[in-house]
């Protein structure tokens, strides 16, 4: 066996037992979190403003879910946009007309409301789970909507006034709409009232669906039919309108046919 000493000279120093690198440099990882009443967005863009004063040299890089969270920064509206898109799509798909479809979107606004104020009277901020309890809103708002304007689409097709059929509508799907919204609403009860690790996620999530629903039930029953009587009587209007054009189209190629013989 040889001796360390005859090989080399060793000395004790001090330095770090693992040396972290992130992208091939030499890097400290640091980890924090918001203050109570902060979003996580407000955290990273204050940690951006510290790091803007970094000696040259310096840099930063985000990793985790802060990285996710940078990436997709201002596209919680362009989803929530492209989700209203998509339903009203759907439904006038289904309804077989562009007026329609609004009676049921402008009811999502409703749910929406309802959604920030419950976040606001529990002290809560605009998070990625409550954003994403907005986007379920999108159709579970819709939902009580379509049960009203279904029945209501049927009757005024089979010859019932147009006042009438959205009355009725409102009042054959009143306890459907009620059971069913109030049977999701008492199920995100738990959300709202979890504690534990993860109870804030909860918290988010549940505090938005649950204000979002109440809103749409109460207020949504009713306007759901002032909406689709405004719908269908724009409907009506351009209908008429269009086959008056014709109307004069077609009187004014026979005058224009009488006349020429005349001649």
């Amino acid at each position: 066996m040889v001796p360390l000493s005859t090989v080399t000279q060793p000395r004790a120093a001090r330095g770090p037992d693992v040396v972290t690198r992130y992208n091939l440099h030499r890097s400290v990882e640091v980890n924090g979190a918001a203050a109570p009443g902060f979003s996580s967005g407000d955290a990273i863009i204050t940690m951006e403003q510290v790091a803007g004063t970094l000696p040259a040299g310096y840099g930063y890089e985000w990793t985790g879910l802060s990285y996710q969270e940078v990436t997709t920064r201002g596209r919680a509206g362009l989803i929530l946009l492209l989700a209203i898109v998509f339903v009203f799509l759907v439904l006038a798909a289904q309804y077989e007309s562009w007026t329609v479809p609004f009676a049921v979107i402008l009811v999502v606004p409703i749910g929406i409301f309802g959604a920030f104020l419950a976040q606001w009277i529990r002290g809560l901020d605009n998070n990625v789970y409550a954003q994403i309890g907005l986007v379920m809103l999108v159709g579970l708002s819709a939902k009580n909507a379509i049960l009203i304007v279904e029945y209501a689409k049927v009757r005024y097709d089979r010859g019932l006034r147009l006042n009438e059929a959205a009355a009725e509508g409102s009042r054959i799907r009143l306890r459907p709409i009620l059971m069913t919204s109030f049977a999701f609403i008492f199920g995100v009860l738990p959300l709202m009232i979890a504690t534990g690790a993860g109870s804030a996620a909860r918290h988010a999530l549940g505090t938005s669906v649950f204000g979002g629903m109440i809103a749409a039930t109460v207020l949504g029953v009713l306007f759901i039919p002032v909406l689709f009587v405004v719908s269908e009587a724009i409907t009506e209007r351009r209908k008429r309108a269009e086959a008056a054009r014709a109307t004069v189209g077609v009187g004014r190629g026979a005058s224009d046919r009488l006349g020429g013989s005349i001649k």
